[in-house]
């Protein structure tokens, strides 16, 4: 690990994956008085997928950026796994923050990241103190179980990077959305066809996990941030909301999946407000237009 000074109070620690048996991270260490954030992307992303968000929260908290197992910098991890598990996901970013020091820490997550924070929270629930989940996936609605069982069936003939391109356009459909799919199918050039197929095979334990997790009753607080185009899993953020109490959804009107790169200042100002404690408003809000700008 080696420190770059950035300013006279925050220093960023670059962790370089010498060691294979953990995933690769990026640190900012403010102060050891500071909350923790740890940012978790989402299939096919990487730490990069957060550069629109570290300015903005990184002189209030110490944050923790994570590359998952086969993304970014996270490459060849020993032991090797032939067949991956949540809990297996779950060790793995248990992992690093007992490698990095993290006792507790809030969670920002992206798309598939949730799914993989609401496995986290049932295995390790006092390791996290609040969350914010950007383009949530909560629920095995009708239209989910129709959008994962045709990715399972496309898996047949053709590759993942043309899976990817696919579903781009139809998780964002629209021109305003086009930055954001641009982001999402460069990312998905990263990754290798076997490391895909094994992320695929955690569709088998996917919905039973949704379901679990959405019966419970949570003592985390969190808040989600869903684009008004993010038709295929908006509906499944109502309901969560709904059914949880310390549960907060906010919905950003011409917005698509990948909220934090289409609405970055928006999703970042929410985001800072709820970690602070600056908006304690529970229940649904859809934000105006004029709350985008």
């Amino acid at each position: 690990m080696f420190l770059i000074h950035e300013n006279q109070n925050t220093y960023r620690s670059i962790l370089l994956n010498h060691s294979l048996n953990r995933l690769h991270y990026i640190k900012y260490f403010h102060s050891p008085e500071k909350e923790w954030i740890i940012f978790l992307h989402g299939a096919g992303g990487s730490t990069a997928t957060w550069k629109k968000q570290v300015d903005h929260f990184k002189n209030d908290f110490n944050l923790l950026l994570i590359d998952l197992r086969d993304h970014g910098k996270s490459k060849n991890i020993q032991p090797e796994i032939k067949d991956y598990s949540f809990p297996m996901v779950s060790d793995d970013l248990l992992k690093v923050m007992e490698d990095a020091d993290v006792k507790t820490a809030h969670f920002i997550t992206l798309s598939f990241g949730s799914i993989l924070i609401q496995d986290f929270a049932m295995r390790h629930p006092n390791r996290i103190q609040k969350m914010v989940v950007v383009g949530g996936v909560f629920s095995g609605s009708p239209l989910i179980k129709g959008f994962v069982f045709t990715a399972k069936f496309l898996n047949l003939f053709l590759s993942y990077r043309q899976m990817y391109s696919l579903f781009s356009y139809i998780l964002m459909p629209y021109r305003r959305n086009q930055k954001a799919r641009k982001v999402y199918q460069k990312h998905a050039t990263e990754l290798t066809q076997k490391e895909y197929l094994k992320w695929v095979g955690l569709y088998n334990e996917f919905f039973n996990l949704l379901k679990t997790y959405h019966e419970r009753t949570s003592s985390h607080k969190m808040l989600i941030l869903m684009g008004g185009d993010d038709y295929i899993f908006l509906e499944g953020a109502r309901k969560l909301a709904e059914n949880q109490l310390n549960t907060e959804l906010k919905i950003l009107p011409r917005v698509g999946h990948i909220a934090n790169i289409e609405a970055p200042k928006t999703v970042n100002s929410l985001a800072l407000n709820f970690l602070l404690n600056q908006e304690e408003k529970q229940g649904t809000t859809r934000l105006s237009d004029t709350n985008l700008l």
